[in-house]
């Protein structure tokens, strides 16, 4: 059971330098987020120095400035850019920045050692409470007449609490006279979203998840990073109903539920003529005594199996929450490295898939959680490395 560096590099390096498999072409609009996840897949091995050339780390900071709006923002590729030349009022709904793009590229920036020094702070941070809604919550694009495009989603939120985070600092300089996003109404709509389980959903009255959970934390986390003056919240709070309740539905994602095999070849080998016969005869489940589990892994709902990227957004939740020690470490291991590493490097979604970068990136950054050996410290809040985020506490808006 070992953690294959070399082989995870290589999987890395081929997906920054050489063309991505063709199911990755409906992802085009979302490279940002492809860039967040290789480069910084790269970092936390501690070979993106190594790895790559000066020449060609100026190249990935310049392909992310191209990405900027000039009226505040980045655009998830550079796909809809019409060029300043052929910008206009009317077209620039077909052009416009992205909240989720937008936190990706400035952690880019961070991880490719970069001072956002041609950043228009001011710019972007005007835009952003315009992508806010009168709930609280935050949208994806700004539409047609300035309309807030997107669902009411936590995603979206913790994506636009990130990009405050990184652009306000500690000291706001040089952001004198441009508006805050509405930081009560955040939180706000943040707390809204607690399910009578204790998990956050997507939006309120809608199933917890794992995910969602990680993110009204991290939302919440950054937020009152830099913002001394916020009342407590119950959510970030021990001993509340609140963060108890929260801190039992992550706690009860870790499962020994593990797909070996889709469950439609499972069904082929029972025998039945209909599909319902075959669900009715499926072979009764034993579970096993706690000392017989060899791995576990998380799942992001009540019922699931267990999926690479969840071992992230549970484990990375609890760190921010400081409960990690409720973690069965050692079996989480064991589910990642027995059961979705993949040979030529990289993680799957589940046992027996090929490795993605979403699911490769994720399983790697919970093995740093528990001190992986060779891997570099990770801030779950940011899900970018320790180095990243000093680098960017070193900026000027961030000095007292």
């Amino acid at each position: 059971m070992a953690f294959h560096t070399e082989r995870h590099v290589k999987y890395y390096l081929r997906c920054l330098k050489t063309f991505l498999p063709s199911l990755y072409t409906s992802n085009d609009s979302n490279r940002m987020l492809l860039a967040y996840l290789t480069l910084s897949g790269l970092d936390v091995l501690g070979v993106l120095h190594d790895k790559t050339t000066p020449t060609e780390r100026q190249g990935y900071i310049e392909w992310i400035y191209h990405c900027q709006v000039p009226s505040g923002g980045f655009r998830g590729f550079s796909g809809t850019d019409f060029g300043r030349e052929k910008l206009n009022r009317e077209n620039a709904v077909w052009d416009p920045a992205n909240v989720p793009a937008t936190f990706f590229a400035l952690v880019n920036l961070l991880v490719l050692g970069d001072d956002l020094s041609r950043v228009d702070r001011r710019a972007c941070l005007q835009w952003l409470p315009k992508t806010q809604r009168a709930d609280g919550s935050f949208g994806e694009v700004l539409g047609v007449d300035g309309r807030v495009e997107g669902g009411r989603d936590l995603r979206y939120c913790c994506c636009a609490a990130g990009t405050r985070y990184i652009l306000r600092g500690r000291s706001g300089k040089g952001l004198e006279g441009v508006d805050d996003i509405n930081v009560a109404q955040l939180i706000s709509f943040i707390e809204a979203c607690q399910t009578y389980d204790g998990g956050m959903a997507e939006s309120p009255f809608r199933e917890a998840h794992g995910g969602h959970t990680y993110c009204a934390i991290g939302s919440l986390t950054l937020l009152n990073r830099i913002s001394s003056d916020l009342p407590p919240m119950p959510l970030l709070t021990p001993g509340t109903r609140q963060f108890e309740a929260m801190l039992a539905f992550l706690v009860s994602r870790q499962t020994a539920m593990i797909s070996d095999e889709p469950e439609d070849e499972v069904l082929d080998e029972i025998p039945g003529t209909s599909l319902d016969e075959k669900i009715h005869t499926l072979p009764d489940i034993t579970p096993e005594a706690g000392d017989a589990i060899p791995c576990a892994g998380f799942n992001g709902r009540c019922n699931k199996v267990a999926d690479t990227c969840y071992s992230f957004w549970n484990e990375a939740s609890l760190l921010m929450l400081d409960r990690l020690s409720l973690v069965d470490e050692t079996r989480n291991r064991r589910y990642l490295l027995e059961k979705t590493q993949h040979i030529i490097g990289g993680f799957g979604k589940c046992a027996g898939e090929p490795p993605d970068l979403l699911h490769a990136y994720f399983g790697m950054v919970s093995l740093a959680f528990q001190g992986e050996p060779g891997l570099k410290r990770v801030d779950p809040s940011l899900g970018a490395s320790e180095s990243a985020a000093r680098h960017l506490e070193s900026l000027p808006w961030w000095q007292p």
